[in-house]
């Protein structure tokens, strides 16, 4: 194997790159590595103290709350250490331990901590106590809940979607981060007896379950404890998940949902559970690079691309569609209803950084370095105790982190994930040293055939200047090869679904000592091959231009508006940073200078960026207005509030302050369905209901963009809305645009049929006299008018097609005058 790279330059000495002409770097014939996060120090003034917060607020509150909420205590009844019930509304409960342990392990890694250490010992006491004889652990079919059988069934292994592997993949990624963090075994031979039996009881031969993992994560959990052990049958078995995905080799029905709808060397969409996607790819790239699989990687490289350039958010978030917590079809990058589940952020680092391991190619590392700027960040809070669960790019104050979920994934995803963020900084070839985060910090590489010190001075990312000092072991030719970000040059992302509206006012410039440097360019990356000695000094400065961004002409929830961006980061205009505290009702036109200034009391210290924008007002006028906009992963830390990603460029895109309206001040809410006419309005039990009264004004029964109410998992069905009022209202006739669009995992469809209810004086439901017919079409309101009726409640009652589900996008109620 030919280590020398090979390359061609026509660049004179110059001081700077942008005085020469430069040459093409050809890359070693070499595998690129990773850098483990333990030999990376962060010591900046970003990522360090959310670090820190993780360590010591986001894990202890994570860890309180599984105790609060019985996921330890599941563990305890399995292993017979207590009596009780089983706890919980998921198969996969057990996961959420097993990601904060994982956590730990690298906050244990990185500073030790004994009390945290004992305290691991005492949860993985735990665990191993709940583990059968033979290695079987998942609490919920052990403890045998019945309750929640319609997930596990009758027995083991049941069904597809049980989650139990999935509990088996976190459950090894715990163990080895555990192992690799402390040297202790008890939770490593723990999921190694697990594992056995999964390699058992799963596979190709005649007497082995011909199914895939269903929830994808042991793939890549098993490629880990391959890496560890050294046992091949676990990246067999991790293999095998791969190639009978798609294949209904036991005949369960292909679904896209997971992934599950046809082989993934046959897979060009992105489709189904954004967080199932990005794990079962992950999983996909680690086995295609242990057995050096080229075709599985071609099918990833399709897959990748169709995702960057249809289905990527300009936050580096995936998922557009609350149902099924996945993708919609390409283009469909809605801001206001926007999934973008923090962990679906998370898993998109993970398969970015395994597409660039494979492959050497900077535009993976921009991918993921968007991510962990915007759409990874922003899904915890400063003070690291509360979480999105999803994390739209625009609201109108509806969304709250909050502690812990019921699904529980996000928080201890982020636990896990905040602590090896230095993992994702730094990569070799060979003995060249690769360079794909700038973060103030010390590193400790080893390469093939050199020990190198790297040490990071710089306040990335609020300014583009990053200094590194090279201190090799030996003194020899290699190369320091610097991520250029396309962001820096003409490419928000590596594909043409965002483009800036304007050229960087300078390209980057990078000096070695001050002076000259031959600079190649290859693969995204500003390449000096040189004789390194120490105290050799790097200066990169990146231009720190504000830049508005604009989508693809597809993109139809972006067209007329445009996006800002300063340096990785993504920003937002949030209510409270605006004279009148709205968002909605401002435009900033293209070609419009910020300033931007650094505040350091302002969330822990933040670049904010102030400019002269427009305002439209409800009588259609326009005044001139100052906006202030912050970084999109802060907001939501002062409150909920207003915010939007991507702003209109002019008055027809914006949206007047509308005036407040019956139904727009009436409270939401649903009724348990038994009840019907003549029936008391129920005082209890009510149900959630959200998103017809917020008067955004919808283009089709298929327009998502906006807030909307669907009845999830309801299909042919008796349903109700409501609308409770203040004060008594005259009410003389209504009109409602129906939900009605195509989903994989099911259909929403306008209902067969629909009634109208008033709540009488006696507090009881009385069917309205309708002088003209209930309509049911779609793609414009269906209006009603009543004889009128004054009173304190509406309900709005329909009967679902046979096998449909279905939704309303708005309900306005057009009152008379008060009584």
């Amino acid at each position: 194997m030919n280590l020398v790279p090979h390359f061609i330059t026509t660049c004179a000495v110059a001081l700077t790159v942008t005085a020469c002409t430069k040459g093409t770097y050809q890359a070693p014939d070499a595998p690129v590595k990773e850098v483990a996060f333990t030999q990376v120090h962060i010591d900046d003034k970003f990522w360090a103290p959310r670090i820190e917060t993780n360590r010591l607020v986001s894990i202890p509150s994570a860890f309180k709350e599984c105790e609060k909420n019985g996921r330890f205590d599941n563990f305890a009844i399995a292993g017979g250490l207590m009596k009780g019930e089983h706890r919980g509304d998921f198969s996969f409960d057990d996961t959420d331990p097993y990601k904060i342990i994982e956590g730990a392990s690298y906050s244990l890694a990185v500073q030790y901590d004994p009390q945290l250490d004992a305290y691991l010992d005492s949860v993985i006491t735990l665990i191993a106590a709940a583990q059968e004889p033979d290695g079987y652990l998942t609490t919920c079919v052990t403890n045998k809940c019945t309750r929640l059988s319609g997930w596990w069934g009758t027995h083991r292994w049941e069904k597809i979607n049980s989650h139990e592997l999935y509990n088996s993949g976190h459950l090894y990624e715990a163990a080895v981060a555990h192992y690799l963090a402390t040297g202790k075994r008890s939770l490593l031979d723990v999921a190694i007896k697990n594992a056995d039996l999964v390699c058992e009881v799963f596979g190709p031969a005649e007497n082995q379950k011909h199914v895939p993992s269903g929830h994808p994560i042991a793939e890549m959990a098993l490629a880990k404890l391959y890496k560890v052990t050294g046992d091949e049958k676990y990246l067999n078995t991790a293999k095998y998940f791969v190639e009978e995905t798609g294949r209904g080799t036991d005949g369960h029905r292909l679904s896209e949902y997971s992934q599950d709808h046809k082989p993934i060397l046959t897979q060009d969409e992105i489709v189904g559970h954004a967080v199932r996607a990005g794990y079962l790819y992950s999983g996909v790239a680690d086995v295609a690079a242990l057995t050096n699989d080229s075709a599985y990687f071609n099918a990833l490289t399709r897959i990748w691309d169709n995702m960057a350039s249809r289905k990527l958010y300009i936050t580096g978030g995936i998922g557009s569609r609350a149902q099924g917590e996945g993708f919609g079809p390409d283009y469909e990058l809605h801001n206001h209803t926007a999934y973008c589940e923090t962990c679906a952020a998370i898993a998109n680092v993970y398969w970015n950084y395994r597409m660039f391991l494979a492959t050497g190619d900077a535009k993976y590392a921009d991918v993921y370095e968007r991510a962990l700027y915007n759409g990874v960040i922003s899904g915890v809070s400063l003070s690291g105790d509360k979480f999105f669960y999803d994390n739209p790019l625009e609201s109108m104050g509806q969304h709250e982190r909050q502690r812990w979920f019921g699904c529980a994934c996000c928080p201890g995803n982020v636990t896990r994930f905040m602590a090896s963020v230095p993992n994702y900084m730094y990569a070799t070839q060979g003995d060249d040293v690769l360079v794909n985060l700038f973060i103030q910090s010390s590193a400790e590489i080893a390469t093939d055939n050199n020990n190198v010190t790297i040490a990071q001075t710089t306040d990335y990312p609020w300014d583009g200047k990053v200094t590194f000092t090279i201190t090799p072991d030996n003194e020899g030719e290699w190369a320091l090869r610097l991520r250029i970000p396309g962001w820096a040059g003409e490419s928000p992302v590596p594909t043409d679904l965002y483009t800036f509206t304007s050229a960087p006012k300078q390209p980057y410039t990078l000096k070695v000592n001050g002076t000259s440097a031959r600079v190649l360019d290859g693969d995204g990356y500003a390449t000096v091959r040189r004789t390194w000695k120490a105290g050799d000094v790097v200066e990169l400065e990146l231009p720190m231009d504000v830049r508005q961004v604009r989508a693809h002409e597809n993109v139809a929830d972006d067209r007329g508006k445009l996006a800002i961006q300063r340096g990785p980061v993504m920003f937002c205009l949030e209510g409270r940073d605006q004279a009148d505290s709205t968002v909605f009702d401002k435009f900033i036109p293209e070609g419009t200078a910020f300033t931007a200034a650094y505040e350091p009391e302002l969330l822990n210290g933040v670049m904010t960026l102030s400019a002269n924008a427009k305002q439209i007002l409800p009588d259609g006028t326009v005044k001139d207005v100052e906006v202030k906009a912050i970084p999109y992963s802060t907001w939501n830390n002062r409150g909920a509030d207003q915010m939007a990603v991507w702003i209109p460029e002019a008055a027809e895109y914006a949206r007047a302050t509308p005036a407040p309206t019956v139904a727009s001040r009436a409270r939401m809410f649903s009724e348990p369905t038994s009840l019907t006419s003549d029936a008391p309005a129920a005082t209890s039990n009510l149900q959630w209901a959200w998103g017809y009264n917020d008067q955004w004004e919808p283009t089709s029964s298929a327009d998502t963009s906006k807030p909307y109410h669907y009845w999830w998992l309801r299909n042919g069905t008796n349903e109700n809305l409501c609308y409770a009022f203040d004060e008594p209202v005259e009410v003389r006739d209504v009109d409602v645009y129906w939900l009605d669009f195509d989903h994989y995992d099911g259909n929403y469809r306008v209902p067969e049929s629909w009634q109208l209810y008033y709540k009488d004086s006696s507090n009881c439901w009385r069917e309205v006299k309708a002088t003209s017919a209930y309509g049911t079409e779609k793609d414009r309101y269906n209006h009603v008018t009543i004889e009128p009726v004054t009173t304190t409640a509406l309900k709005l009652a329909a009967k679902l097609q046979d096998g449909q589900s279905g939704g309303v996008i708005e309900w306005k109620v057009n009152d008379g005058p008060q009584s």
